[in-house]
């Protein structure tokens, strides 16, 4: 039976990152949770136990802390991270875990030793829109554009979480703007986070979109043509809003699931211009550089928390023959000319197909 959500319980309810793109007044009534989650289904839950997650991050990327009792809506989903949580969008009858800090909620499969046990949650139902029908974060993606002038696409992938991506990408981004370029940063796959995307705002980016904006609270267990579709949306809207370039983050390392199959499809990497490869040390520069060799896609140059020794940048350049920029250099532009070089701006035969695939895949 539904249960219309009264203002004071509005009020009161903490509303996520992940659902930034959800209407508040949309969240209107709670259905009873009779059947199983699924990946988008929104649900209101009170926290029970404060475990990893102490807060929550909002819309606008502020972090509220988090107390037992709080009421909380989030957002059902999948979770890879090899240094926190695997987790599932599944519930243990009435209860859940808090799988990140903007809101996605599931149970954890696995953890990494160093990190605690998550946050607990009791659902109290799931969401429903003024219809009366279950809310699903689909229902709010970003339409997909005309199809249009496509910006250059340079790609940041990695060796693991915390190889040093998201740092890669922003100064990336700041370095291209001190060169004039307009500059849309796009995080393609992962969890909701807001951090991410606001790094690459914070460096000068004129917009940030994630999978969010193409409804999906994460990437993990998505199949190959949901994440193609993800890809040529959010690339089309940059180019919607002017951008020269895209910036595009990709969550996780290369032997991730999601992550190797982009890589590996000529569908994705002939809409790329340029790749730059973080990597947390020298070795993982050698052997992640050795695989995406094997893979046809030669980076540019590598970066990350590699760069954060002088010895270990002479030896990753030693064992890639690449060039092993730190954050400064790319904050100043170090590497523009390389991305525009890449490959020619205007190529016909790689934009052309570029736009027949997307329209393929749809």
């Amino acid at each position: 039976m539904k249960t219309a959500l009264s203002d004071e319980k509005k009020s009161s309810m903490r509303v996520p990152y992940a659902l930034r793109r959800v209407p508040q007044e949309n969240l209107s009534s709670l259905l009873p949770c009779s059947e199983p989650p699924q990946p988008g289904d929104i649900a209101l839950a009170r926290v029970e136990k404060i475990g990893r997650n102490t807060n929550l991050e909002l819309p606008n990327g502020r972090r509220c802390a988090l107390y037992v009792g709080d009421l909380m809506v989030g957002v059902f989903g999948n979770r890879y991270a090899t240094m926190q949580f695997e987790g599932y969008a599944r519930t243990d009858g009435e209860r859940c875990d808090l799988l990140s800090m903007a809101g996605v909620c599931g149970l954890v499969e696995s953890k990494h030793d160093g990190v605690g046990e998550p946050s607990k949650l009791r659902l109290m139902g799931f969401v429903a829109g003024p219809d009366g029908r279950k809310l699903r974060l689909r229902q709010f993606a970003l339409p997909s554009p005309p199809t249009q002038s496509q910006p250059r696409v340079v790609v940041v992938c990695g060796t693991s979480m915390d190889s040093g991506k998201t740092r890669t990408a922003a100064a990336i981004i700041k370095g291209l703007r001190q060169g004039g370029h307009s500059v849309v940063g796009i995080k393609l796959t992962g969890t909701a986070s807001g951090k991410d995307t606001l790094s690459m705002l914070d460096a000068g980016a004129c917009a940030a979109l994630d999978f969010v904006d193409g409804g999906l609270p994460s990437t993990y267990l998505c199949n190959l043509d949901e994440l193609l579709n993800l890809h040529f949306t959010l690339v089309s809207h940059a180019a919607s809003k002017g951008a020269a370039f895209a910036v595009i983050e990709i969550a996780d390392g290369l032997l991730q699931n999601e992550t190797a199959a982009l890589l590996q499809n000529p569908r994705f990497t002939q809409t790329v211009d340029a790749w730059v490869f973080a990597a947390g040390d020298p070795l993982g520069a050698a052997g992640g550089t050795r695989v995406l060799r094997s893979w046809g896609i030669h980076p540019v140059a590598i970066s990350g928390v590699v760069t954060m020794s002088s010895l270990a940048i002479r030896e990753a350049q030693t064992a890639t023959g690449l060039p092993c920029l730190t954050v400064p250099e790319l904050e100043s532009g170090e590497l523009n000319v390389k991305l525009m070089q890449a490959k020619p701006a205007g190529d016909p035969g790689l934009r052309t197909a570029s736009k027949n695939e997307k329209q393929r895949v749809d």
